[in-house]
């Protein structure tokens, strides 16, 4: 058996679906539908570009400068955006996930975050992916708190929905009803804005066209479920994504920057816990306490 350079890979099966998912970061590497697939994939033996298919966690998006503070305490975290001088999408994404259990149609992996200079907490992790015949891939993530002290806690995931063929001809449906606007090293500036009347107001859904997008979202609309939902549609087919309400927070991006290969042929759908920055902001930051949980929930179907 190959030593993969993103570790075992983990098959799981129902009715017209498959999903591989990843020792390394737990993450979703392919998810297709009758062979078409339904994300943006990449080869086992490559790191995850552009965050294909990964969990975020303790943060997703950025922290300002890698610094925040908690508790009374300030904390530097290294930066892993040195271009941009910030902190990115987390500290659990590259490493190795035990498997806890697997079944035709489900895994679930485990990861204990061990505390660090920059974040000195303790965080118990388990990211369970499970597909149904009719509803498609379900993800649940669960975080839990086995240290002595609360810790501040955020989540994410970076899944690219597709449609197999350009965003350009694509319509697009989002339920955001407000952005949140960044500066040019992709930090909040001011409150969240209402889309009515700006080129973020994509709720009726429309043909894309050219228009770049990478943006989070908030306010999201919801069924009478509670879940929240996108959907991007092509020539042919359709793919959906949904949140649940854990996920306040939807950061969408338009692949302008990924591989060439990949440019602008899937949609990033990101359910965020708390926006860009929470960590150093404390915008939607979870406070968790010794002993207690949070989870989320999100999925992705054809159709």
């Amino acid at each position: 058996m190959p030593d993969f350079l993103t570790g075992e890979q983990y098959e799981i099966t129902a009715g017209p679906y498959r999903a591989v998912i990843t020792e390394a970061g737990a993450g979703l590497r392919e998810l297709t539908h009758d062979g078409e697939p339904l994300v943006l994939t990449y080869a086992a033996d490559e790191p995850a570009p552009a965050a294909f298919g990964q969990l975020l966690i303790p943060w997703p998006n950025r922290v300002d400068r890698g610094r925040y503070r908690f508790d009374g305490r300030d904390h530097q975290l290294d930066l892993s955006e040195p271009e941009l001088d910030n902190a990115i999408h987390g500290l659990t994404r590259w490493s190795p996930w035990s498997l806890v259990e697997q079944s035709p149609d489900a895994v679930s992996l485990a990861y204990s975050l061990p505390g660090s200079t920059g974040y000195p907490f303790r965080l118990g992790l388990q990211a369970e992916y499970r597909l149904d015949a009719a509803a498609g891939l379900t993800v649940t993530l669960t975080a839990t708190n086995p240290g002595t002290r609360a810790l501040p806690y955020a989540h994410g995931m970076h899944p690219y929905i597709t449609v197999g063929e350009p965003l350009d001809t694509c319509t697009i449906q989002l339920p955001g009803t407000q952005y949140q606007a960044v500066d040019d090293r992709m930090i909040p500036t001011g409150g969240p804005k209402d889309v009515t009347g700006s080129e973020y107001d994509l709720r009726a859904g429309r043909v894309l066209g050219d228009q770049k997008i990478d943006i989070a979202f908030t306010g999201l609309d919801r069924g009478a479920d509670g879940l929240a939902r996108v959907r991007l549609t092509g020539s042919r087919r359709s793919t959906s994504f949904w949140s649940d309400r854990a996920q306040p927070w939807l950061e969408i991006y338009t692949a302008d920057s990924v591989p060439a290969e990949s440019r602008r042929r899937g949609l990033g759908c990101e359910p965020m816990t708390g926006p860009p920055n929470a960590l150093a902001s404390g915008v939607d930051l979870i406070r968790l306490e010794p002993g207690a949980q949070y989870r989320g929930s999100w999925g992705i179907a054809a159709g």
